[in-house]
């Protein structure tokens, strides 16, 4: 008996000398993106802005907060998704699903008024996100055979899709923003998102057959006890909300006091279990200084979703030519910065070969670049004019771009490397974990932003991450010890 299965070679090479998939997944995570970032670069100034412009007129250190607890959301749901992707749903349908619930989220920002509308909208956006996160890349990886020489590759253009839909969104919703209004921004992220659901629904079929299938599903009858966890943890929200504990001004803080505690749990249940051995356990121990400085560095460089985003609203002379640069187009400068960067650090790094710095000495240089960063803003301070020329915020998003391609990436990495076999997973969902800290830890320090302390608020983002790199560099020795034979 014949199956269909195996019939990929004629396709195999139609997408630029890779499976022909990779161009749904490709579409897909474009389009994602288009609409994650779209939504973010306007998201603060539509919570701050006056009701005149269009906005919420929230308070801009509560409007900070909400989006560093956003963030953060979107990083922790991801271990969601991952555990519907394993349990419920497969990787496939768990990434549509997850499409269809971000698409849901942006119209509900674009149609439903006022707080409510951020509410539905930043929920639905923050879940389906976090499994488009979750499933996007390894249903990629799951396109290639093992040790296909062509996987590095199909990952690489596999990001260029991220950064090109990170640098289109923006441009397009910041520029709606401007000239017609925030709900018009929003709507083009929807719409960008059903677009990508559209060409990811005809090309779906193609897919492997084992990621249509939850690969570890759920024992009979365990389903209604998941049912009920859930039932009694958004009890146990809406009763925290309702009482005064849960509000718009302490979310970060909630969040950030939440994760914590699970990562403390999640380190404690790895290194007391029984299946790790004593030369893994101490692999796990040096993973913590580096999970530490992870969630530092997300702390510092969400700022540019935050505090930044604010400066350039208030104190960048964006005039070019007598035209006004929107806000939103500072995550497209982003993106194009990572674009234009990320050959260089590739470069960088294969020239350097067995002379570049090892993993945890790349998260120190990070760490340092991101510190310097900060300090470069301090001659553009203590003046209410917009003062600082954009080519020069041009510049200083260069540091935090070239500070990210020494830690993002390598992050993944090196947390691969040092998890333990029985719990690769876990270890993974740690790393996001750090990532989840880091957010809401920026967004509680960016309640304390204002204009009267920004002097002494960026000499202290500066401080967090020179003072963090010197920390970690004090812990190498210890880190090259328990990690030998890693690298």
């Amino acid at each position: 008996m014949t199956t269909h299965k195996v019939s990929q070679p004629a396709e195999d090479k139609q997408f630029f000398g890779h499976p022909r998939s990779l161009a749904t997944l490709f579409g897909m995570e474009v389009w994602e993106r288009f609409s994650f970032y779209g939504m973010q670069a306007i998201l603060l100034i539509y919570l701050y802005y006056e009701v005149s412009r269009g906005g919420l007129a929230i308070s801009q250190s509560v409007a900070i907060g909400i989006v560093g607890a956003y963030g953060s959301a979107v990083y922790l749901a991801s271990i969601l998704g991952g555990w519907f992707a394993d349990r419920l749903f497969g990787a496939e349908r768990t990434l549509f699903y997850s499409g269809i619930v971000v698409m849901l989220g942006h119209i509900a920002l674009a149609v439903l008024p006022g707080v409510h509308g951020v509410t539905a909208g930043l929920i639905c956006v923050a879940l389906g996100s976090g499994g488009v996160k979750a499933t996007c890349s390894s249903l990629v990886g799951a396109l290639y055979e093992p040790g296909s020489d062509r996987r590095d590759a199909g990952f690489s253009l596999f990001y260029l899709g991220i950064n090109v839909g990170g640098f289109v969104g923006p441009l397009l919703t910041g520029l709606l923003q401007k000239n017609i209004g925030f709900h018009f921004g929003f709507g083009i992220a929807a719409i960008g998102m059903a677009i990508g659901l559209t060409q990811y629904a005809f090309g779906r079929k193609r897919l492997p057959e084992s990621q249509k299938v939850a690969p570890n599903p759920l024992e009979a009858g365990a389903f209604k006890y998941y049912v009920i966890a859930t039932a009694a943890i958004i009890g146990a929200v809406l009763v925290a909300v309702t009482i005064g504990w849960v509000r718009a001004d302490n979310l970060s803080d909630v969040m950030l006091t939440i994760i914590a505690i699970f990562a403390v749990a999640y380190f404690c249940v790895i290194l007391s279990s029984s299946r790790v051995t004593s030369e893994e356990r101490r692999r796990v121990l040096a993973f913590i200084p580096l999970f530490l400085t992870s969630g530092a560095y997300w702390a510092l460089y969400s700022q540019s979703y935050t505090v930044i985003t604010a400066f350039f609203d208030q104190r960048v002379d964006r005039s070019v030519f007598g035209w006004e640069v929107p806000v939103g187009w500072l995550v497209s400068a982003q993106a194009l910065t990572v674009i234009v960067l990320s050959g260089v650090f590739a470069w960088l790094w294969t020239r350097l070969g067995k002379r570049q710095p090892s993993s945890a000495s790349k998260f120190v240089i990070a760490m340092f670049i991101i510190g310097l960063t900060f300090l470069g803003y301090l001659p553009f301070l203590g003046s209410d004019a917009a003062s600082m020329p954009l080519i020069m915020l041009i510049v200083l998003l260069l540091g935090f771009t070239a500070s990210e391609l020494c830690l993002s990436p390598i992050g993944l990495s090196v947390t691969t490397r040092l998890a333990p076999a029985a719990f690769q997973t876990q270890m993974m969902a740690l790393f996001f974990m750090s990532l989840a800290l880091g957010f809401a830890a920026g967004g509680s320090l960016g309640g304390f932003y204002t204009e009267e302390n920004e002097v002494q608020y960026f000499i202290g983002m500066a401080g967090l991450g020179i003072v963090t790199a010197v920390l970690l560099a004090l812990c190498l020795p210890f880190i090259k010890y328990a990690s030998r034979g890693t690298e």
